[in-house]
């Protein structure tokens, strides 16, 4: 599901035109711009990875229509629906059919970017949950002073500071050959992916209760980790992809 070529819509050449049909879903930031940038296959080839193009359109086109909701993490989305949605060829960016690398590129730079979102805000768990620790009083004394919960957050810092290693490697080789920035940015999206359930399951659980409020960030915190491991590629798809080009 999180292949860059499980293109289904379909865009169709007449004339000085195409005509597109399909579907896209849970279309991020819709809400509020004025054009929509989106993939199509424009030719039928054995190779899936070809005939697929990029165009962009503004979001009033007849025969445009989305439905927009929330996510669990507070975030809008959109599903939307293309019906004989007919755009001028001048629509179309760079070369027909010839899309793939283009959308390769922008999805690397995206999830290098989510990753270092995803480490801000393991940031930001950590330390709201340390300042719970030491304010928060049981039997008279903070309850960071017991060994147990100490025990926990010293392995989340452990954890977190992997993640910030991990992601300052990608980083690094973002520049050289394919092959290399995918496989070192698999490496830190895996490791996003399980260190982001790992902060977010023990933050709430040292927290108790109050941890899942709706007025503690902390919750929504934790929901937005756990949409960014599902963001292009979750932990299983990057542990199989860094997997393939380290053998």
């Amino acid at each position: 599901q999180y292949e860059i070529h499980s293109v289904e819509t379909q865009s169709a050449e007449s004339g000085n035109a195409f005509i597109v049909n399909g579907t896209k879903s849970a279309v991020r930031h819709l809400v509020g711009a004025c054009h929509l940038i989106f993939s199509a296959r424009t030719s039928k080839t054995s190779n899936k990875k070809d005939g697929i193009s990029l165009f962009i359109i503004p979001l009033e086109t007849s025969g445009l229509t989305f439905e927009t909701f929330e996510s669990i993490d507070g975030g809008r989305v959109s599903d939307v629906t293309f019906s004989n949605v007919r755009i001028n060829k001048d629509s179309l960016i760079g070369e027909k059919d010839q899309a793939t690398s283009i959308i390769s590129e922008a999805i690397d730079t995206g999830t290098l970017a989510l990753c270092a979102e995803a480490l801000g805000i393991m940031e930001r768990i950590k330390d709201i949950t340390l300042n719970y620790l030491k304010t928060r009083k049981q039997f008279g004394v903070p309850i960071g002073k017991f060994q147990t919960l100490q025990h926990r957050m010293t392995q989340l810092f452990i954890e977190i500071e992997q993640t910030r290693s991990a992601i300052m490697n990608a980083s690094f080789w973002f520049n050289d050959s394919v092959e290399t920035r995918r496989k070192y940015l698999s490496a830190a999206k895996y490791t996003v992916g399980r260190v982001g359930a790992l902060v977010a399951e023990e933050s709430i659980q040292m927290h108790g209760g109050m941890g899942m409020t709706w007025e503690y960030d902390l919750g929504h915190f934790a929901k937005r980790l756990i949409m960014i491991n599902h963001e292009f590629g979750d932990e299983d798809h990057h542990l199989n992809y860094y997997a393939k080009f380290s053998s």
